[in-house]
């Protein structure tokens, strides 16, 4: 059995927009919530989460202790802040070790495809990530899908050639695109399609200064101008 990563917690009892105070003093606020529980305000060192969190992300068992208990859970939820990247929240997900549970996974290019070996194409990934059901010991940390076969424009994986453990079982249609090989454009044809578009945006400005619709020079009114139009009936 593969040994789980550990995270000490106490019970929160400062609530609402006075948890800052917690963030200055390096202490993180979280939620503990799960199945026939009730939800649980909790806090713990910053530090140590972003420890055990950049191990297991948000499909890695952690046992959180609390006032001494051991409770598995799944790390979720995770806000982070968009300038000092530290985290200002998190959810603690409490599981059943011995039910299934949701997740999303992400799925991991292996290898080089064939295509680009040849110089025929480019790779593109059209799904990035796939919501997968498992028992929560069983959840894997990402899907690696090996893409040396492709070799044609074209070409693709699918959710079904996605290999997993038995145990595991994908979420997703099975018919929906993984991969795909996508035609191999040139830098001398995207210089080109540039060269193109600005030509068509110079003419289309010339066009419009010219042509209809253009401003009318001062003291001279446009056509259909509030001026050209006939006075209304004088209400009574």
């Amino acid at each position: 059995m593969t040994k789980r990563e550990k995270l000490n917690a106490e019970k929160r009892i400062v609530l609402g927009k006075k948890v800052r105070h917690l963030r200055k003093e390096g202490i993180l606020p979280a939620n503990m919530f799960g199945k026939g529980i009730k939800s649980l305000s909790v806090q713990l060192p910053i530090t140590e989460f972003q420890e055990v969190y950049k191990k297991v992300h948000e499909t890695g068992l952690v046992d959180l202790a609390i006032d001494g208990e051991n409770h598995p859970i799944l790390i979720q939820n995770v806000h982070i802040h968009p300038i000092t990247h530290t985290p200002l929240h998190a959810d603690f997900f409490k599981v059943n070790l011995k039910e299934k549970v949701k997740a999303t996974i992400p799925i991991v290019a292996v290898g080089e495809p064939k295509a680009i070996t040849d110089k025929i194409g480019v790779l593109l990934q059209a799904l990035s990530e796939v919501e997968v059901e498992a028992l929560p010991a069983d959840l894997p940390e990402h899907i690696e899908v090996n893409v040396e076969k492709l070799a044609q424009i074209d070409e693709n994986i699918t959710v079904a050639d996605m290999k997993v453990p038995a145990d595991v079982e994908i979420m997703a249609e099975p018919t929906e695109m993984v991969f795909r090989i996508g035609e191999l454009v040139s830098e001398e044809a995207e210089e080109l399609a540039a060269e193109e578009e600005a030509a068509s945006e110079a003419a289309s400005e010339e066009t419009t200064a010219t042509g209809e619709g253009a401003e009318p020079t001062e003291g001279q009114p446009a056509e259909n101008s509030e001026t050209s139009k006939e006075p209304s009936e004088k209400t009574e």
